[in-house]
C-alpha cells in the first residue's frame, strides 16, 4: 500500500527576473506543515520587528492548533469531540467564528463543504487514524455516515452544541483562517505589502517592490513529478488551491483520494484534478476550494458562474490536463 502524505497542493513562490528587492522573512511548522511570510523591508522600522513578529506569529499559530486540531488531543475541537452528546462547551471566540463560517458554508456549497465529515475521513485513514489495512466495509461506512450531520451543531455567543454525537474536523479551513490571522497581525504593525503561506494557502497585499507584483504559481496536478502548470501575478487577495494529486493511497491497485464526498462517504473519484480559488477571506477560499474539488468538473463550473466565485479549474483529460478559468476569474486577471 502506498501512501503519500503531504500538502493538499504546493503553491511555489516564483521570482521575478527583476533585481529582487530586500525582504523580511519568518518561516516555520504549523498544523502538520511549513509556514512562510515575507514583506518588503521597511524603513526606520524597530530594529527588533522581525524577532518581535516571529515569537508574535508562532504564538498566533500555536493558539489557532490549540483551538481547532484534530491531532492534538487536548485543543478545543478534540475535546468537543469527545464529548458525549448532547453536549455543550465554551470555547474561544477563534473557534466560534470558524464553527459558525463553515455553517454557513455549508448552505452556501449546498452540502459539499461538510465539517462533521470527520467520521468518513478517520475512516478512510486521512484523519488522526491510522491508515485502514482493509478497504472499509459497508456496514463501517454506514456508521461513519451516520455520524454525520450539522443540522446537530449549533453555536450561541462562545457555546458550541451539540445535539447528537458528531465528531467535527475543520482541517479544510483552519490554515485558511490562520493565514487571515497572520495577515491581520502584519497588518497591526504598520506591514501594508506582504505574502503570509501556510501549507500553500496564501494571502498578499501590495507590492513586492515598487511597481513588482507578488508572484504565484500552481502546481501542475501530477503526482509522478513537481511542475509549474500557470503562474499568476496576485495583489490584495486570498488564495487557496485543493487537489488530489499529494495526499491518497493505493491499495490493491487502486487510488483512493483525500477528498471525501459527504453523500456517498466515498473518496471521490471524477477528472477534477485542482481547484484554485481567489477570494478576499483565505479561510472562505480554502473552504470553496475543497468544497469544489469534491463537487467535480461540471458542478463545480456551474456554481462558479452562478455565484461568481473566481475559480481555476485543472481537469485529467485523455491528452493531459485541461484548464477552465470562471468569468469572475477572467476578470480578475485582466484588472
Amino acid at each position: 500500500m502506498k501512501y503519500l502524505l503531504s500538502l493538499f497542493v504546493m503553491l511555489h513562490l516564483v521570482a521575478c527576473s527583476d533585481s529582487q528587492p530586500t525582504l523580511e522573512k519568518l518561516h516555520g511548522y504549523t498544523m502538520g506543515t511549513t509556514y512562510t511570510v515575507q514583506w518588503p523591508r521597511l524603513d526606520n522600522a524597530d530594529s527588533n520587528l522581525v524577532n518581535r513578529l516571529q515569537s508574535e506569529t508562532n504564538t498566533l499559530l500555536k493558539r489557532v492548533n490549540q483551538q481547532m486540531s484534530t491531532y492534538q488531543k487536548d485543543s478545543e475541537l478534540s475535546v468537543f469531540n469527545t464529548m458525549t452528546a448532547p453536549a455543550q462547551m465554551d470555547v474561544s471566540t477563534g473557534l466560534i467564528d470558524v464553527v459558525g463560517m463553515s455553517l454557513s458554508l455549508n448552505v452556501y456549497t449546498h452540502g459539499y463543504f461538510d465539517i462533521s465529515v470527520g467520521p468518513i475521513v478517520n475512516l478512510w485513514g486521512f484523519g488522526p487514524d491510522k491508515m485502514p489495512l482493509t478497504m472499509p466495509t459497508l456496514e463501517q461506512k454506514r456508521q461513519a455516515k451516520s455520524m454525520m450531520g450539522l443540522e446537530a451543531i449549533k453555536i450561541s455567543n462562545q457555546s458550541i452544541q451539540k445535539t447528537a454525537q458528531r465528531y467535527l474536523d475543520l482541517s479544510a479551513i483552519a490554515k485558511g483562517y490562520a493565514v487571515d490571522k497572520v495577515a491581520e497581525l502584519l497588518e497591526s504593525n504598520g506591514i501594508a505589502n506582504y505574502l503570509v503561506e501556510i501549507g500553500g494557502e496564501m494571502r498578499v497585499a501590495g507590492e513586492k517592490a515598487e511597481g513588482q507584483a507578488w508572484k504565484v504559481a500552481i502546481e501542475k496536478p501530477d503526482e509522478n513529478l513537481r511542475s509549474v502548470q500557470k503562474v499568476f501575478e496576485i495583489t490584495d487577495a486570498a488564495m487557496a488551491t485543493s487537489g488530489d494529486y499529494r495526499n491518497f493511497f493505493e491499495m490493491d491497485g487502486e487510488k483512493f483520494s483525500h477528498s471525501i464526498d459527504p453523500f456517498t462517504a466515498m473518496p471521490v473519484k471524477h477528472s477534477l484534478a485542482s481547484v484554485t480559488i481567489i477570494d478576499k477571506s483565505c479561510a472562505r477560499a480554502d473552504a470553496l476550494a475543497t468544497a469544489m474539488l469534491v463537487m467535480g468538473a461540471e458542478k463545480a463550473k456551474v456554481f462558479a458562474e452562478h455565484n461568481q466565485i473566481k475559480a481555476y479549474l485543472i481537469e485529467r483529460v485523455s491528452s493531459g490536463f485541461k484548464e477552465y478559468s470562471s468569468p469572475a476569474f477572467k476578470r480578475w486577471q485582466i484588472m
